[in-house]
This record gives structure tokens, sequence and C-alpha cells, in this order.
């Protein structure tokens, strides 16, 4: 399995972004743009603290398991594998969806923050981007702590002969 690349995420949001400033520019040019949902942020924050508290529970499970603890609970590999997964999967969409809406913050920036309304929108233009990092640093997190150990024998087991 490949680990995240911060260059993608970026490019992601960037890209993303990009694109939804001149949609955001379009569209108010031509009507109402729509309005940036409260709940954008609150699920990216959710999504977040889910990431991070199984981020956390794996860590201590498998240091409970290295340090062989009676009674320690294993942790299956399959298990991290998709804990990894959906974090990995998880960036990538907050990545864009941040992306979207920092598009659309930038736009209300620019355009002026005089309407009440706008002034919101931009407010949760702005924490939705904010959650957005916050899964992307979650999901770095879960494969920190779901990587495996470096194998020492890459020379076809040469150090290992050794001892």
């Amino acid at each position: 399995m490949k680990q995240l690349r911060i260059g993608v995420l970026v490019g992601l949001f960037a890209a993303a972004g990009v694109l939804s400033w001149a949609g955001a520019r379009l569209w108010d040019s031509f009507g109402t743009l729509p309005s940036v949902p409260v709940a954008a942020p609150i699920v990216l924050a959710v999504i977040a603290v889910v990431l991070a508290a199984t981020a956390l529970s794996l860590r201590a499970r498998l240091r409970a398991q290295r340090e062989r603890r009676p009674g320690a609970k294993g942790v299956d590999p399959l298990l991290a594998a998709r804990a990894v997964v959906f974090g990995q999967a998880s960036a990538l969409v907050a990545a864009l969806v941040a992306g979207v809406y920092g598009g659309v913050g930038v736009f209300l920036l620019i355009d002026g923050l005089d309407v009440p309304a706008r002034r919101d929108q931009a407010i949760y233009a702005g924490a939705s981007v904010l959650a957005g990092a916050c899964v992307v640093a979650a999901a770095f997190f879960m494969e920190r702590v779901c990587k495996l150990p470096e194998d020492d024998d890459e020379n076809g087991g040469a150090d290992a002969t050794r001892a």
C-alpha cells in the first residue's frame, strides 16, 4: 500500500480551489451563489475525530501487544489495513472538499463581506478548510500508527546471519 503524499493532497486542494473560485465567480455573475452548508465543517470535524480516535485506539493496542502485556488484545492486520485505507480515502476527499470551500471562501472575501449572509458563508467556508486540514492530519497520524517496522534484512538476510 502506498503512503499518502502531501504534494498530491496540496495539488488536489489547489486545483479544486481554483476551479471552485472560477465557478463561484461565474455562478455569481449569472445569479445567486449557492450557500456553504453549516454541516460541511461539522461533518469534516466528525470524520477527523473518528480517524484520530481510531488511530489512538490502534496505537494503544499495538503498544500493549508489543510490550506483551497480559490480556492485551491484538490488532488484526486486515483491520489496520482497512483503517489506513479509510484514512487515505478520507484525506483525499477532505482535500478536494476543502479546496472547493476554500475557493468559494476566497471569492467571498474578494467580493466583499458587507452582507451578513456572505460573511457567515465565508466563516463556514473557512471552518470547512480548517476541518479538512484536521482530517488530513488525522489520516497521516493513522498511517504513522499503522506503519510496519522497516525490514532490517534488506540485503537478503546477511545481517541476520552474522549474529
